[in-house]
């Protein structure tokens, strides 16, 4: 599927525009504060109000949202300040519920999207609705898994969509709670230009204090809103509190933000941007020639290995590259962990063409 039929969201039907930023409480906690929390954010640049009211919780006995009877004070605190809500589906069951409440836009969790067999049966019961969805980002960095959900809703007839990125789980140290991995939402944008994409910060960092530059990060990455979590008192929150602002902190994060435009029709700048773009590309073509010819050294080398009978790695030599590598790369200003992204991948090329030359078949390593 190279290209999706969308209807964009200032024809959803909603009132919306060209963005479409989201916020209210990861948790529907009680009327009182669903609504005091609601009044709040809508006196910013809210376009559509949130509250979980299903929460998947990874253990049990934490508290795992109030269930059907928070829908219709969402529903009612949207009326309250017209506006549409939105919630977070992960079975039928929830799906039936939400309808019926009259809830405006239904999102899929990074945890179902990890489950093409949840995603379907919501597709299916989706089928012949007029419903806007999203879809957030599973929860690994896998990019297929995300566009196979997409999929699955865009075959249900659905054609009001959107995804959230919302970052990737990690088992390294990060001060995110997620780590954005920009790469992917950026190659989802790329095969599927005309799919919305908002950011979900609250999720990717965990902690309320990195909301603005991964917000702004966001923006300069042409993304087409944000879902914000916003609490009238975080550090009661019954869930993620960390990673919950005041309706006052979200304006100030939202007052905070550069708007970019993709375009310009500046002609000094045009001209100027043209310039530019054929030095990258001339600097891309000289990239990928070289590339060639290391691989050439690097089959070369292999067939020595072969005559000699010496084995394709060789630790003490990797390491020595990667060390002058890194060393020279940060001499002239890169960073030195891109730098080893990339001589991670040179050298699993190098590696693949070796074990051809020397099994005269291709492997994976």
């Amino acid at each position: 599927m190279n290209h999706l039929e969308l209807i964009p969201f200032k024809d959803w039907g909603l009132g919306l525009g060209e963005r479409m930023n989201i916020s209210g409480p990861c948790s529907a906690e009680s009327e009182e504060q669903v609504m005091e929390t609601i009044l709040g954010v809508a006196k910013h640049d809210i376009h559509v109000l949130r509250a979980g009211i299903w929460k998947p919780r990874t253990r049990p006995n934490s508290f795992e949202g109030i269930g059907s009877e928070g829908l219709p004070w969402l529903k009612s605190a949207g009326k309250a300040v017209g506006l549409p809500v939105c919630v977070e589906v992960a079975n039928v069951k929830h799906v039936f519920e939400a309808i019926k409440a009259g809830v405006d836009i239904l999102w899929i969790g990074a945890r179902t999207t990890t489950n093409p067999f949840a995603v379907q049966e919501i597709a299916d019961a989706v089928k012949g609705m007029d419903i806007p969805v999203m879809i957030k980002n599973p929860v690994n960095p896998d990019l297929e898994l995300w566009i196979g959900a997409i999929e699955r809703i865009y075959q249900a007839g659905i054609r009001k969509i959107a995804a959230i990125h919302r970052g990737f789980s990690t088992n390294s140290k990060s001060k995110y709670r997620n780590q954005p991995q920009w790469e992917i939402p950026i190659e989802l944008k790329r095969r599927y230009p005309n799919l919305p994409i908002i950011c979900d910060p609250s999720h990717i960092c965990g902690t309320r204090d990195l909301l603005q530059p991964v917000s702004q990060k966001s923006i300069d990455l042409d993304f087409d809103g944000l879902m914000i979590e916003a609490h009238r008192n975080p550090a009661e929150a019954l869930s993620d509190a960390k990673q919950q602002v005041t309706p006052e902190g979200l304006g100030k994060i939202l007052n905070s933000l550069i708007m970019r435009h993709p375009d310009s029709d500046d002609p000094q700048f045009i001209n100027q941007l043209a310039l530019l773009r054929e030095e990258i590309d001339a600097k891309d073509h000289q990239l990928i020639e070289i590339l060639a010819e290391r691989m050439k050294i690097a089959k070369k080398i292999g067939h020595y290995k072969k005559m000699n009978g010496i084995t394709i790695l060789q630790a003490e030599r990797w390491d020595e590259i990667v060390r002058d590598r890194l060393d020279s790369a940060v001499a002239l200003g890169l960073s030195d962990d891109i730098m080893n992204s990339i001589l991670q991948l040179v050298h699993k090329e190098s590696i693949r063409q070796q074990a051809y030359v020397m099994n005269s078949v291709e492997e994976e390593i």
